[in-house]
């Protein structure tokens, strides 16, 4: 399906012409699971690339004004929700702009300071009252609730890598996992924390984007940033800054070590993938 400026003008000024000669243009990192334009210079729309998607729609509408006041910096803002038309088939959002840009290392002050900001933000996010909803399940993509609804896809991307990464220590290391169970609190996990929906400005961090794989669970699968982002001194500032238990932390290496296993088994050829394969094995 063609997600594209042209489509996003007819949908707005079909369904909200108070916002209809507004300019409407790419952004510079527009995102796989969602399509993000700009609406003139404070708004955003945001788009599912597909099904799957869907369902977080309304879970960021209904959930991101609850979240937002207990968290130290800006969140996504939902002002409206668009309904099925012009052949799009699904339900989309408009929202606040954010400012900044998305986090690299070259544009961080100091990587260890930054890792920080990053455990304290999650530390609220974990600190805000649940009711129990949205539990981790289909929506969130699993995230969030236990790592063998990937066990099966795991096994399958380690053999396939046969010769290409260490197959024993790679099932040691998934085994661990697997065996570190969670039996905590549900709390609110982002879903997805990782450098492309973290915003920095001046060196710092400014605001936390795309809440689409959010839910209440297992706080686990947000330490993968980790392994994918921060250097040793940096990943060891995060795991102070956020308190985490030896098997929550094992979890966390376990779901890092998973998305990066079937990425590079599916793209044979993707070095990043195949340094955080190397670190979280080292």
């Amino acid at each position: 399906m063609m997600i594209d400026v042209a489509l996003v003008r007819e949908l707005v000024a079909e369904q909200f012409p108070q916002w209809a000669n507004l300019a409407v243009r790419p952004v510079a990192v527009g995102g796989n699971d969602n399509r993000t334009f700009h609406l003139g210079d404070e708004m955003s729309v945001r788009l599912p690339s597909a099904e799957g998607y869907v369902p977080s729609v309304e879970k960021e509408q209904r959930w991101l004004p609850v979240l937002a006041p207990h968290l130290p910096v800006p969140i996504p803002a939902p002002l409206a929700q668009g309904r099925p038309s012009a052949g799009y088939p699904w339900p989309w959002s408009v929202n606040r702009w954010l400012d900044g840009e998305t986090a690299r290392r070259d544009n961080i002050a100091d990587l260890s300071a930054f890792a920080v900001e990053l455990g304290e933000f999650l530390l609220a996010l974990q600190g805000v009252d649940t009711a129990g909803e949205p539990a981790a399940g289909r929506h969130s993509f699993w995230r969030g609730a236990s790592l063998t609804h990937y066990d099966d896809e795991t096994r399958k991307a380690i053999a396939a890598l046969d010769g290409r990464i260490d197959g024993a220590a790679a099932t040691a290391e998934w085994d661990a996992a697997l065996a570190a169970e969670w039996d905590g609190r549900p709390v609110w996990f982002h879903g997805d924390f990782a450098h492309g929906n973290i915003l920095v400005r001046d060196g710092r961090l400014a605001a936390v984007i795309d809440f689409g794989t959010c839910g209440v669970g297992d706080p686990a699968c947000d330490t993968v940033i980790a392994w994918t982002f921060l250097d040793t001194a940096a990943r060891a500032a995060f795991r102070a800054a956020l308190g985490v238990d030896d098997a929550t932390w094992q979890r966390g290496r376990g779901w890092a070590l998973w998305k990066a296993l079937i990425v590079l088994a599916a793209d044979g050829t993707n070095a990043k993938m195949a340094r955080e394969i190397a670190l979280i094995l080292g």
